[in-house]
């Protein structure tokens, strides 16, 4: 199960962030789990300075934008 973080502080950013990367998973059809992370302590563990990020199982992929789901799928994969 491929383990799928968000990394924000809850903004509309963050939530299309969360809409995309849940959408390139469907499409995927991998077995996925969400986590958001919205604790700026938390966040700054994973060395993120500037949100929305997305993280999968625990490494980082894109830092300060939203990508499409096409994009994501790519980091997925």
């Amino acid at each position: 199960m491929k383990k799928i973080q968000i990394l924000g502080t809850g903004c509309a950013k963050c939530k299309k962030l969360a809409e995309n990367a849940e959408a390139a998973a469907k499409a995927l059809g991998i077995e996925y789990e969400i986590e958001k992370i919205t604790d700026i302590n938390d966040i700054m563990k994973f060395g993120v300075m500037v949100t929305p990020a997305l993280a999968a199982d625990g490494t980082v992929k894109v830092v300060g934008k939203v990508p499409s789901p096409e994009e994501i799928k790519g980091m997925l994969s």
